[in-house]
This record gives structure tokens, C-alpha cells and sequence, in this order.
């Protein structure tokens, strides 16, 4: 009786992580997108008692780096333990070391790979092949998977080959494409698989384990006289890896009736052009031959699978005679070599064989570049030439060098009967997550095939999502985006004007929209070009007022479910009854955890999706001249950066700029200061409206602004008088009586979190959160005040007080960062107060993204050109590369001091002159002293023109002192960079350090660190953190001489405030540590109260305030100062559960939660008494 098919519905990651469970019995884990999903559903598994292949639960370890992770499973694997760890990108690259002694000594595992781009120019967290490039020469076998359900069988080749074998394996799929592209898979029998396994190679692997009762040596140093016979001494097993691979390959096929090889020929047999590739571009190639071979082409593909060891053998065995001319794409780039590794080995491997086929290379899809269909035609095109192109790039305009291929026409090459489906939406408003449910519920619940596939840009929330859905009779395999999609749906009413949405859409398709307004409202609101594609193609409009169901129901902005509903009642892929139910039941399993409130408020938005409207078209839509979709800002007044690349990426049309532009100054990646001031996203629904009588002009509003869009302002009667009438104002109280003042917004900017108004301390609210569509008028307002009246600061010093701090330009302004970010109003006030004199080394992670993800910039300038200098290295080096900037900066000023000594006995230079050398060299660190001495010994130098002064001019931007700032979060800081930020600390340098402490990895999800408390359930923590949080700042503490500081802006604002400026003014290293609430913690409150959290987590003892200033010790008074008062501990437990972090332990596992929640508190009261103890 033939066996029962299994399938699922999950994405790639899932697939490789369900192989590596069953074969581990360890698996040492560390977050890095794309690929700590895997690590995550192990985690999980874990947590739930899931049993491997051998009836053991799998041991999950967290390192603190991916070196960390690569060392534990070298000691694991020498302990006798099947071992296995998940990466991508520079998390493969600190692997490296352990990699070659793990192959070198021969040591059974899988290393499963996302493969990632390299931060070079910038970072990427998307897909392409340059990190598995980088450890080729590492000696671990590597195959690779074109696909999700490749991701599963290859996965159970790699880890049964290498059992037999000896050899380690990375297994390796495309990050993002195949990593997280969702299909409906079939599973592999685990009794099949457990037959497969060689039983006498595992015992022969624990045999050789370390083991003190048959003790061995390993690790030795070898001599010039042996080491060179050594290293080949494993050549043996290298040369019998392939047909290991192929017998396991064989045997996957005969189970499952998918035919593996190591090298598998696709297409016609009398082939004479052929691709050579490996990866998820194959499946498009695949498509794209039957394309072409149906219209009397004769093309065909190798798809490699093991790409190391390359087996000549298992290659020539697959190849056609017929072939005469070979394209080899490779997807990656190794600049300065003579082709690409792939290219190279298919040269080397016909080098000096007698009629050997054409072969030429190219690159292709760097950093996830959607490869579609039409590329590949052009690949054939360029091998039909009479002289094909060698080092060519495919998918771009290359016109500088001029590599790439002609673009041509895209085609659609799905089979018949499959329907394609785009949904436009908002990061965060789930979108993303509904449609993810849609794939499974389809998925798992019919006998249709289906892929979904997720195309985001990196703001943290906010930001532009386009979910690609695929479904059909027939397996799909196209791992492209949807070009011609058969349904569309805009979540976001707004990217009408924005984006071309309805861009390829079929005849006779299916368009939802998300309306705000009437359907007569609706009508005249959308724009011409969208109206003539609707009238043109037959396009079939429903609106639904998603936005208001939403806000009814109680959902805020989530307008995913009633959309996801309004899908499938529209559609009738399935019967929606059905859809109504396996809804719920998806519901039932997101949000269990979160309360049974948060599900019911699902279960109504699905009931209400069907209050949708069809709308009737006019005919006169069929008489608009033209559907070409205009980019709004194309005619606007902006610098060529912004309106060259930065509008036409917003636009998201980035993929046509060509190579030119980034020619020149962004070469290395480099983009201008200040430019996200120039997106006016307009995503808020509702932002703060002011109003003059009620407000007390504290500014605390401003303060706590997680992206600087409102902002006080003093205009002097004149001033006011030429504003625009949108502009209110009150008169100025105490020093501010000869001004008008007024608190502006710019709602284009808001994200509409609504700390502002909450933290408004007045009698009657100053701020009231109105809908954005009453309030675009104070566009013009902000724009008056920010660009003509601007920023008085020197009415009060802003180092006064919080007050006078906020009539200070933001230098930091307008990020990606999510609504109501906890990090962001730490950063920006640091700016207000030091922005012009900043370098700032920021860690990869949350703070990086939403400081420079391209092409938006938020840092800014003030109005003389000056602000923050900003950089990114990696996640790991931060601390020390801040060092390096510092350091850097204080050789070159102290050779400026040197010329200015010699200023000082130059006979050209006057009087006047060397009185402002000398007392530079004075104050040489005083970052206000040395700018005005700047501002007036440069033009007198220019004036004089000795050989001093050009000297000193060629070095003219040093004479101002810096201020050197290193920011990052808790998973640098506690993590993989504290081995650094310790050394920078010990070092003694005067270096200002922002820990943004959310006790989570944010950036790749919501990972557990070392910052995150006991009790808290976070990601590599499924079951709740057993262990307590580490103190960071009382171990900076220990070495006497470090400012050490503990925040909470919501708590204590004048604390925060006085700490920044004690630790800039501290000549010595200083350390802040600040507690940021995020988006990761889940505030059953919402991120509109994210300050108020932070009050709360003091007052209740989850939090404390403190300051540790070495020069006190020198006054001879205590160091150490405890800012917050005694808490109130019976407000303790209601605050964690408060948050989903922790009262979702209460459903998942309510005995251990009351333990662990005890526990929490416990080790907070601890806490609070050792920072006593060092009060006294």
C-alpha cells in the first residue's frame, strides 16, 4: 500500500530547519537575517518537547556571535554530538576560522546557509551567493537548493552524506527567495529517512569522540616537515564525496519520486546554448526554456547542486554533446578576478579539451535583484551572437562600463490557470502576516499548489510591503515577482499617487482598494492614469472603508484581516465559508497568546470584510489621454540626489537607475546628509493638532518625539506677521514674553504614534490626535517656520533645561524608525545638543536601518553645513571602529596643534592670529571654544597665505573639536561587540557610548540577548529566559574611571538630559545605557504609550536610574548616584504582564510563568540593592 503524501505549507527556512532538527541532537544558534527563522522554529520545537530522528529533544544554545556559535559546535561535534548552526553574510565570514578546523579534522555536520550579499559599499540584508563564495576553500562540501522543497530534500542529503562521509556541509538556498518564499511542499517520510541513515558511520563518529576513559590529542601544531603530507592526507574522502552525494540523492528520489542529482540537465537534448547556474534562478530558468523551446528553440540548463567538490564526472555525465557555447551565471561579484567562482570552475574544468564548448560569464541578482524570465531571454540572446559577451551583468543598465546585457520586454510564463495577486501595504499594518496566513489556509486546506513570496523596503515599520501570491493546479515555480497580476489590492490609499500600482495588470482583473471616502469621493480622488488602466483594461473596482472598520472595531491601523476577508469573498478561490473559518482558526493560533480580547477583535474584522462595494466605472474614464504613471516629485525643486535616485526609489522604480549615478562621490556608497527630510511619507492616520490656549510651552512634546516632526518655535512679531495664515501661535510666557510661540507639526513626517499627546502634562490636553486629512494645511506651517523663522536657540542655552534643549535644530529627524520607537528620542535630543561637533560609529541593527537605509538619510545639518557625521561598519566591531574614528581624528588634530605651534614664530602670521593659535591650542578639546575660534581664524588664514597657514587650511574642518559617539543596541553591546566595547572602555579614550537597551535583538526580530530579562519569552527563549539579565553598567562600573549612566527618557526627562551632558563633558570614556521600549515587547498599550512605559517600568522597580561620574571621587564625594526613588513593588507583576513578551508565557506555560515571573522580580530587587549599596 503505497504511502500517504504529507505536505505543508512554509517557507524555505522552515524546510532546512524540520531536516536539522530530526538529524541534531545540538544546534548552537545566533540571529542574523534572513536565516534566524530557522533557528528560531528549532527554538520552538525545542521548547515543545518535538523529538529528533534518534527520540531526543534537541539542546538550542544561544551564542553571542557567530564565531561563538562556530566554536560551541566544534566542541559539540568533539564531544561526540551531532551538531548543526544557522547563518548568512557576515555571520558565514566570523565562521570561517572554525570552519577550517572543523574540515580539517573531519567532523560530521551541516552548516545551513541563507545565503546573504556582503557588506561592502553598504549593507544588504538580501540574497545572493558572494558569502558561500567566501568559504569555498574552507574544505566543507557545499550543495545547494533551488527551491523550498529543495530546501527540505537537500537538506537530508547534506546531513546524511556528511554523517558517511566525514566531510561537513554548508547547504545553502537563496536568502529572501527561497529563504523566505512560501510553497506547498510534500514532507519525507522520517522512518524513510531514518533507514537512509548509516547507522555505522554514527557510531564510528562517536567512537571517535573525545573521551577521557580512550584519551587522544587533537589540535596539535605542525612543523614545516609534516604539515603539507597532512593536509592531504583527507583527499581520500573528498574523492569518494560525490557519489555519497549521488547514492543519498538516489535514494531521496526513489522515496520521494523527485529526481535529484549532483548535476541535473534540463531542457532539449540536442541543446547547443546552454545556462549553467545554481540556486532558486534555475526554477526561472526551467520556465523560461519551455518558453522559448516551445516557439522551436533548442536551449537547455545545468543546474549544479554540489558546487564543492566539483565532480568532473557527475558534470560530463549530464552534459549534451550537442553543446557548443555555455553562459556560467554566477551570483556574486569578486572584483579584480577574471571571472566569477562558478565561471571559473566550468573554465577550468574544460581547460585543454579538445573541441570545448564557448564559454562565457556573468553576474546576476546581487543583493535579491528580482531575476525574471525576460533577463534570462537575454542570456540566450547574448550566446546567439556572433561574439557572446564575456563578464556580463544581466538586470541592469550598466552605463559606465557598459557589461549588461540589452533589457527586453518581461514575458509571463506561469502556466495556464494559475492566478497571480499583488497586495500593497504598509510595514507593520500586517498585511504581510495575512497574506502569509492566505498561502497556508490555501495551502493546507485544498489541493492547490501556492507560493507567496515578500518584497519590503527596510523602514522598520511604516514602510512600503507588496506581498507577491501565486495560486494554481499545477506546481508554481516562479521565483520572480508578479508582473502581471490577475488581482490587486492597496491597503494604503495614499500609493495610488505614490507608486503604479495597477502595473501590468491582465485584462479583465480584480482591483480592492482601501478607501477612505465614499464611492462618489472615491471616484474623483483617484488619479487620471489609475482611472484609465480601471476603464481600459476592464478592470473590475471594490472599495471597503477597511481603515474605519478597523479603528470600530477597536485594530487601530491593522487593516490586514478585514482586507485578507474582503480577498477571499471577492475572489472565491475557496468557498468563504471555509475562508471564514480556517481565518479564525489562523487567528486563534497568531494571536492566542496575546488575550482572548485581541482575538475577538480578529474574529469581528474578519466577519466585516464582506462590507466591501463593487463600483460602477464611468464611461468617461475611457476617454483619459494617458495611463502612464507620473512620479509625483518629479518636477519638484530638490538636490540631484534626491531627485536622481532618492525619488525614484521611493517610487520604488529603483531597479531602472543605471550604474552612472552611482558614479563619482557614490562610489563607496556614500549618500548626502539630511535626505529623508525630502520623503513626506504621510503615513499617519491620525496626527497631533495643537491647541495654543491649553498648552504651558514645556516642550516636553517635542522632547519625546520619536522622529522629530513637531517641534516648538519663537518668531518675533515681524516674523508672525508674514506667516501663513495655517500657523497658530500663542505669546511667549517668561523669557520667551517678546515672542510669539508656537508647536508646530509636520504631519507629512508624523507617524502618528501619539507619545506627544500623552505625555502633555497640561490641565486640558495641549495636543489632540486628529485625522491627518484635517490637518495637511500645517504642512505649510511647519515648512514657513522650519525654513524661513528657524531655530532660536540662543534665546536659552539649550543645555538649560529640557525646555530650551527642544528650541534646538534636531540634527536627527524623520526616520524609518517605528511609530513610537523607544530608541529615536534619545538619539535626537543627543543631537539637538551636540549634532554640529558628532561622529557617530553606529552597530548594524535597529539604530543602523533607521539611521541610513538607502537612499534616506536622517541625520542632518543645521543651517551653516554642519551636523553628524555618520557611519556604519559591521555589528560586531562598532566600539572599537568608534575608537578608530576617534583616534584617527586625534592624530590629525594633534598635527594641526603642531602647525599651529609653528604659527606662533611664523613671521607672516599677525598678532591677532597667533592669540587665536594659542588659545586653540588651549582649549584644543572645548567643542564651542574651538568652533568660534574656527569660524574666525579661517578667513584670516585664507588672507594671509604663508606656508603655515595653507598647511593648516588643508586640515581646516580638524580645528573644530569633535564629539565621538558609539551607538547601538543591547545585542552589540551585551553581545558579539562586548569584547570590544570592554577593550574601548578600558582604553581610557574620551568616547561618548548610547546603548538603546530593548532586551531584545530588534533588528532581526526580537531574539533574546544577554540584556533580556528572566521571564521575558523573546525568540531563542520560547519558553521563557531562565537566566538573569546581565549588568552591563555595573561591570563598566568596575574600572573606576568610566561615566557609567542608566536612563529612561518617559521616567525622568531632566535626568537623561543632565546625564548626556555629564558624559560628553567627562574627559574619559562614558557609558549610557538606555531603556527602549519596542515595537518587539508588544505594549498591550500601544506604541502611542511607549514613554509612558518607560515611567512605568520605574516606578514599579523593573527599571532604575542612575549615575556613576569618576570626577566626584576626585571631590571626594560618592561616584555613584541613585536618580529613582523607591518603587512601588506591587505594581511590578502588573507591568510584565503588560507586555506580550511576558503574559504570553502565562498562556504558553503558565506553571513555569509564575516561577519565572517571581524570579524576574526578585532579580530586579536585587539589583535595586546592590546600586543602594554603592549609594551609601
Amino acid at each position: 500500500m503505497a504511502k500517504e503524501k504529507k505536505f505543508i505549507t512554509c517557507d524555505g527556512n522552515y524546510a532546512a530547519a524540520h531536516i536539522a532538527y530530526l538529524f541534531s541532537e545540538h544546534a548552537a544558534i545566533y540571529p542574523i537575517t534572513p536565516s534566524s527563522t530557522m533557528a528560531e522554529y528549532v527554538d520552538e520545537w525545542a521548547a515543545a518537547g518535538k523529538k529528533n530522528l534518534f527520540g531526543e529533544v534537541v539542546k538550542v544554545t544561544e551564542m553571542q556571535s557567530e564565531a561563538g556559535a562556530a566554536g560551541a559546535v566544534h566542541g559539540s561535534l568533539q564531544a561526540g554530538t551531532l551538531t548543526t548552526t544557522f547563518t548568512a553574510s557576515q555571520g558565514l565570514l566570523l565562521m570561517i576560522p572554525n570552519m577550517y578546523k572543523i574540515a580539517g579534522e573531519l567532523l560530521p555536520c551541516v552548516f545551513h546557509v541563507s545565503a546573504r550579499s556582503l557588506a561592502k559599499q553598504a549593507l544588504s540584508i538580501f540574497g545572493d551567493h558572494q558569502d558561500v563564495m567566501a568559504v569555498r576553500q574552507t574544505g566543507f562540501a557545499m550543495l545547494a537548493s533551488a527551491s523550498v522543497q529543495e530546501a527540505l530534500d537537500m537538506a537530508a542529503v547534506a546531513h546524511l552524506a556528511t554523517i558517511k562521509s566525514r566531510v561537513p556541509f554548508v547547504h545553502f538556498f537563496d536568502g529572501f527567495r527561497t529563504s523566505h518564499e512560501i510553497q506547498k511542499i510534500e514532507l519525507i517520510d522520517e522512518d524513510a529517512l531514518r533507514s537512509m541513515l548509516s547507522e555505522k558511520s554514527l557510531a564510528a563518529f562517536r567512537a571517535r569522540a573525545l573521551n577521557p576513559d580512550a584519551p587522544v590529542i587533537r589540535g596539535t601544531a605542525q612543523n614545516p616537515d609534516v604539515y603539507f603530507q597532512a593536509s592531504e592526507a583527507s583527499n581520500a574522502y573528498y574523492d569518494a564525496l560525490p557519489d555519497i552525494v549521488a547514492r543519498y540523492m538516489g535514494e531521496i528520489s526513489e522515496e520521494t519520486g523527485r529526481e535529484y542529482r549532483p548535476f541535473e540537465y534540463y531542457g532539449d537534448a540536442q541543446a547547443e546554448n546552454i545556462i549553467i547556474a545554481m540556486g532558486s534562478v534555475c526554477e526561472t530558468i526551467k520556465g523560461t526554456i519551455d518558453y522559448l523551446n516551445a516557439q522551436g528553440r533548442k536551449y537547455g540548463l545545468v543546474t549544479v547542486r554540489l558546487y564543492r567538490p566539483f565532480s568532473e564526472k557527475y558534470f560530463l555525465k549530464v552534459l549534451p554533446k550537442s553543446v557548443r557555447r555555455i553562459a556560467v551565471l554566477d551570483r556574486s561579484k569578486e572584483p579584480g578576478a577574471l571571472g566569477e567562482p562558478l565561471y571559473m570552475d566550468v573554465k577550468a574544468l574544460f581547460e585543454g579539451k579538445e573541441n570545448a564548448p564557448l564559454i562565457v560569464g556573468g553576474r546576476y541578482g546581487l543583493s535579491s535583484k528580482d531575476t525574471s524570465p525576460a533577463q534570462i531571454v537575454a542570456v540566450y540572446d547574448n550566446l546567439e551572437l556572433a561574439e557572446p559577451k564575456n563578464g556580463f551583468t544581466v538586470g541592469i543598465v550598466d552605463d559606465v562600463t557598459f557589461k549588461s546585457l540589452p533589457l527586453k520586454e518581461e514575458i509571463s510564463i506561469v502556466k495556464q490557470g494559475t492566478a497571480e495577486c499583488k497586495f500593497y501595504g504598509l510595514g507593520s499594518d500586517g498585511t504581510v502576516g495575512a497574506n502569509k496566513n492566505t498561502i497556508k489556509i490555501i495551502g493546507n486546506h485544498t489541493s492547490k499548489f501556492c507560493q507567496g513570496y515578500f518584497d519590503y523596503d527596510s523602514k522598520k515599520s511604516g514602510g512600503y510591503t507588496c506581498s507577491h501570491l501565486r495560486f494554481g493546479d499545477s506546481p508554481i515555480k516562479a521565483p520572480y515577482l508578479v508582473s502581471t497580476p490577475d488581482f490587486v489590492a492597496c491597503h494604503v490609499p495614499s500609493y495610488l499617487k505614490k507608486y503604479d500600482v495597477l502595473s501590468g495588470i491582465k485584462q479583465n482583473g480584480t482591483f480592492l482598494l482601501n478607501s477612505l471616502w465614499s464611492v462618489e469621493d472615491t471616484l474623483e480622488r483617484i488619479p487620471d492614469n489609475v482611472k484609465a488602466v480601471i476603464a481600459r483594461k476592464n478592470i473590475t473596482l471594490y472599495i471597503i472603508n477597511a481603515t474605519q472598520i478597523a479603528a470600530e472595531i477597536g485594530l487601530g491601523g491593522r487593516t490586514n484581516t478585514i482586507l485578507q476577508s474582503a480577498f477571499f469573498k471577492i475572489t472565491g478561490i475557496i468557498p468563504y465559508e471555509d475562508a471564514v473559518k480556517y481565518m479564525k482558526q489562523a487567528i486563534d493560533k497568531s494571536y492566542g497568546k496575546k488575550g482572548e480580547q485581541v482575538v475577538k477583535m480578529n474574529y469581528a474584522a474578519v466577519d466585516r470584510g464582506s462590507e466591501y462595494v463593487k463600483v460602477e466605472i464611468p464611461e468617461s474614464w475611457k476617454n483619459i489621454a494617458s495611463d502612464r504613471f507620473v512620479n509625483p516629485n518629479q518636477d519638484r525643486l530638490a538636490p540631484d540626489f534626491v531627485k536622481n535616485i532618492a525619488d525614484v526609489c521611493n517610487a520604488q522604480e529603483g531597479n531602472r537607475i543605471p550604474v552612472s549615478a552611482f558614479a563619482g562621490d557614490g562610489v563607496d556608497g556614500t549618500i548626502p546628509s539630511g535626505t529623508a527630510a525630502y520623503e513626506k511619507r504621510g503615513v499617519a492616520v491620525k496626527v497631533p493638532s495643537w491647541i495654543p490656549d491649553n498648552c504651558i510651552q514645556c516642550n516636553m512634546c517635542a522632547y519625546v518625539c520619536p522622529h522629530a516632526a513637531i517641534r516648538p518655535f519663537v518668531m518675533t512679531p515681524e516674523e508672525a506677521s508674514k506667516a501663513p495664515a495655517s500657523v497658530k501661535k500663542a505669546a511667549g510666557k517668561a523669557q520667551l514674553k517678546d515672542y510669539f510661540f508656537t508647536m508646530q507639526v509636520s504631519p507629512m513626517d508624523c507617524t502618528g504614534c501619539g507619545n506627544c499627546a500623552d505625555v502633555c502634562p497640561a490641565k486640558e490636553k495641549a495636543l489632540v490626535m486628529s485625522m491627518f486629512e484635517t490637518e495637511t494645511e500645517q504642512q505649510k506651517s511647519f515648512d514657513y517656520l522650519h525654513g524661513v523663522v528657524g531655530y532660536k536657540d540662543n534665546i536659552l542655552p539649550k543645555e538649560q533645561n529640557v525646555k530650551a534643549s527642544q528650541f534646538a535644530q534636531p540634527l536627527f529627524e524623520f526616520s524609518g524608525a517605528c511609530a513610537g520607537c523607544g530608541e529615536t528620542p534619545y538619539v535626537k535630543a543627543i543631537s539637538q545638543l551636540f549634532g554640529e561637533s558628532m561622529m557617530v560609529a553606529n552597530a548594524t541593527g535597529c539604530s543602523s536601518i533607521y539611521s541610513a537605509s538607502f537612499p534616506s538619510s536622517p541625520y542632518c545639518t543645521n543651517a551653516d553645513g554642519h551636523g553628524p557625521a555618520w557611519a556604519n561598519s559591521l555589528f560586531e566591531d562598532n566600539a572599537e571602529f568608534g575608537l578608530g574614528m576617534k583616534i584617527g581624528s586625534d592624530c590629525v588634530r594633534n598635527y594641526v596643534e603642531r602647525l599651529m605651534k609653528e604659527g606662533l614664530a611664523c613671521d607672516c602670521c599677525t598678532a591677532e592670529m597667533k592669540a587665536l593659535f594659542a588659545e586653540w591650542i588651549e582649549n584644543k578639546n572645548d567643542r564651542k571654544a574651538t568652533r568660534k575660534i574656527a569660524d574666525r581664524l579661517v578667513p584670516m588664514m585664507r588672507e594671509c597665505g604663508c606656508d603655515v597657514c595653507r598647511k593648516i587650511l588643508e586640515y581646516e574642518h580638524f580645528i573644530p573639536a569633535r564629539s565621538q559617539w558609539i551607538i547601538g543596541g543591547d545585542g552589540w553591546a551585551y553581545d558579539i561587540g562586548y569584547g570590544g566595547l570592554d577593550h574601548v572602555l578600558a582604553s581610557g579614550e574620551n568616547v561618548n557610548i548610547l546603548v538603546l537597551d530593548t532586551e531584545v535583538y530588534s533588528n532581526t526580530g526580537g531574539q533574546s540577548s544577554k540584556s533580556t530579562p528572566a521571564g521575558a519569552v523573546a525568540k531563542f527563549a520560547s519558553a521563557g529566559k531562565r537566566v538573569r539579565k546581565k549588568d552591563l553598567g555595573m561591570m563598566a562600573m568596575s574600572y573606576g574611571y568610566v561615566y557609567v549612566a542608566q536612563v529612561a527618557m518617559g521616567a525622568n526627562q531632566a535626568q537623561f538630559l543632565s546625564v548626556i551632558k555629564e558624559a560628553e563633558a567627562y574627559d574619559g570614556p562614558s557609558l549610557i545605557i538606555a531603556y527602549s521600549p519596542c515595537i518587539n515587547h508588544g505594549l498591550k498599550a500601544g506604541m502611542g504609550k511607549s514613554q509612558a512605559e518607560e515611567k512605568a517600568a520605574v516606578e514599579c522597580g523593573y527599571w532604575h536610574l542612575y549615575r556613576f561620574n569618576p570626577e566626584l571621587s576626585g571631590q571626594g564625594k560618592n561616584p555613584f548616584t541613585l536618580d529613582s526613588k523607591e518603587p512601588d513593588w506591587s505594581k511590578f507583576q502588573a507591568f510584565i504582564r503588560g507586555e506580550v513578551r511576558y503574559a504570553s508565557l502565562m498562556k504558553a506555560f503558565p506553571a513555569e510563568a509564575e516561577e519565572l515571573f517571581a524570579k524576574t522580580e526578585e532579580y530586579a530587587k536585587i539589583r535595586l540593592e546592590s546600586y543602594k549599596r554603592l549609594a551609601r
